[in-house]
């Protein structure tokens, strides 16, 4: 099903590959070192929305452009992620990929989200995406890992198109892009 999404978004990924490289010239693939199932590193590719760190006092705010947030906001900077699918790094549907400093600072019952592979979507991004308290995602991480099955992920894949169109929880709220994770007993 992923190379099916993968060739039928070629078109589009082509026209974003053109509105990044104008928008912030090279590279157009941001790559990233996540941790996916049992933890073991991977490199996560996406489109670049964001210009490079210009100093010590540059925020995600200040680096995200206007074309940049739009394919946040659509979720086009993601389309890349179907080569992570293909290569069986990721699955279409599970806890996000993180970041790897993060992984010392889950509870051992939070941890547990690195028990599947991780996904382009999950239950946390159709549950309130990035709007949601860290607490409340790692909570529904885990929830997916105990309850899922097919049904579960045809339905987080329906959810998941309605959210992208209704555009909500894009950003945590006050913030450019999602807060750094701390943290959080559960």
């Amino acid at each position: 099903m992923a190379g099916l999404v993968l060739l039928l978004s070629a078109p589009i990924q082509g026209v974003v590959a053109l509105v990044v490289w104008r928008d912030l010239g090279r590279p157009i693939i941001f790559r990233q070192t996540r941790p996916g199932k049992d933890c073991k590193p991977f490199g996560l590719i996406k489109f670049r929305t964001m210009k490079h760190k210009a100093g010590e006092l540059s925020n995600d705010a200040d680096r995200l452009t206007p074309a940049g947030r739009f394919l946040r906001e659509t979720s086009l900077d993601e389309l890349p992620e179907l080569w992570n699918v293909l290569r069986g790094d990721m699955s279409l549907v599970g806890p996000r990929p993180l970041l790897m400093q993060y992984l010392g600072r889950y509870s051992p019952v939070q941890a547990r989200r690195h028990e599947v592979r991780p996904g382009l979507t999950g239950l946390a991004q159709v549950m309130g995406r990035n709007d949601a308290s860290w607490d409340k995602r790692l909570r529904l991480d885990v929830e997916y890992v105990e309850k899922r099955c097919w049904r579960l992920d045809l339905w987080i894949i329906a959810m998941t198109f309605r959210a992208l169109v209704r555009r909500e929880g894009i950003t945590a709220r006050g913030h450019a892009t999602m807060p750094e994770f701390t943290g959080v007993e559960s």
